[in-house]
């Protein structure tokens, strides 16, 4: 098994290797355990949020219509703050996205025009249209809980940023994150068992980006529900079935994103302990082979591409929270950088379908 697994992590590092040499948007440190996102990477990817943001057709609105008057409202209508980039929670975390930019490059040569696109839509009276919408009782689970979670990771990075903008757009932006720690605090109640599918109802993501924020707003009763929560729903987990991954319309891989989260609510010792029962070494090995996309254009198989950027985020939070003897963590950290290195080289090959929303993927993926 050891020779297996040097065998593989070898391939993998000469894979990194081609990878890093072919492109100016991030650099990969010589061991091939850190890829840092360059300005320029920062410049191209943010052209991709930024020309949809206000772009309201094709629209996906997964909107329950309640009348006849109901049903002809445009998405400008019905959410003017994030009607842009075809689905509300892609435009929420293009938002986001944009904002991280800022905040890591202030020169990006294209900072005044993303500050004047976010300005036109994170607006107190836009905002207040959207919580609005969560009013309806049949729009209560609309956004469950993927898009929440995007709502407060974007209120999250906004919190500790000094700069007059962001700090007008948290407060715009202040009612529609307490609507939605309002609403998640009151599905934790009710919810029995986990959404453990690959897509936008996974619970595991949800809980792990609301933990983010609980933490860095010192929210500490929302902490703790979500922390007895996904103890609850995931703690005896053993053995996933990570064999059976991926579905053909992943972009995220439950397991991964399972280990992900639990490494926020157990201590450093139990959370060793758990992953060798919950993720073997085999299973991290099947894990860590590239998914095949084979077609860009088809907007559910490019989710795929999407899978390759949440892959590495979790498996680089996976890696650094293990000890340094843990077999998997070399394996984890490698198979990281080339699942994004892979991912990123087919950024603007899938046009809208992949464009309106595997930037903010990238971003993340890089910059967490």
């Amino acid at each position: 098994m050891f020779k297996k697994l040097v065998a593989f992590t070898i391939v993998l590092s000469i894979g990194i290797i081609s990878y890093a040499q072919n492109t100016d948007w991030y650099k990969v440190s010589k061991d091939s355990s850190k890829i840092e996102l360059t300005e320029t990477g920062a410049y191209k990817l943010s052209l991709l949020p930024l020309k949809c943001l206000q772009q309201e057709f094709p629209n996906k609105t997964s909107h329950l219509s309640k009348s006849a008057s109901d049903h002809k409202l445009l998405p400008s209508e019905m959410h003017p703050a994030f009607y842009g980039c075809f689905d509300w929670h892609s435009s929420v975390h293009g938002h986001w996205m944009l904002i991280k930019l800022l905040k890591q490059f202030p020169n990006l040569q294209n900072a005044a025009e993303i500050r004047a696109a976010i300005n036109k839509n994170i607006t107190p009276q836009n905002i207040s249209k959207e919580v609005e919408y969560f009013y309806e009782p049949l729009n209560a689970t609309w956004e469950r809980t993927y898009g929440w979670a995007w709502t407060l990771k974007l209120d999250e990075e906004l919190q500790d940023w000094q700069d007059p903008d962001g700090q007008k757009w948290l407060a715009a932006l202040r009612p529609l994150t307490q609507k939605v720690v309002d609403m998640w605090t009151a599905y934790l109640q009710k919810q029995t068992y986990p959404n453990r599918t690959g897509i936008h109802g996974n619970t595991a993501f949800g809980l792990g980006f609301a933990l983010d924020y609980a933490k860095k707003t010192q929210n500490k009763n929302f902490e703790q529900r979500l922390t007895l929560h996904s103890l609850k729903l995931f703690k005896n987990d053993k053995n996933a079935p990570a064999s059976w991954e991926p579905d053909g319309a992943d972009f995220f891989s439950p397991s991964l994103m399972e280990a992900d989260l639990m490494h926020r609510v157990l201590k450093p010792a139990e959370y060793g302990n758990w992953l060798n029962t919950f993720l073997p070494v085999a299973s991290v090995k099947h894990l860590s082979i590239l998914p095949e996309v084979s077609d860009r254009t088809d907007y559910q198989i490019i989710h795929l591409d999407g899978l390759c950027y949440s892959r590495a985020w979790t498996m680089m939070n996976i890696s650094k929270n293990l000890p340094a003897n843990a077999p998997a963590k070399s394996l984890l950290k490698r198979a990281a950088i080339n699942h994004l290195a892979t991912a990123i080289k087919h950024m603007a090959d899938g046009n809208y379908g992949g464009e309106h929303w595997l930037a903010s993927f990238a971003v993340y993926a890089m910059t967490n």
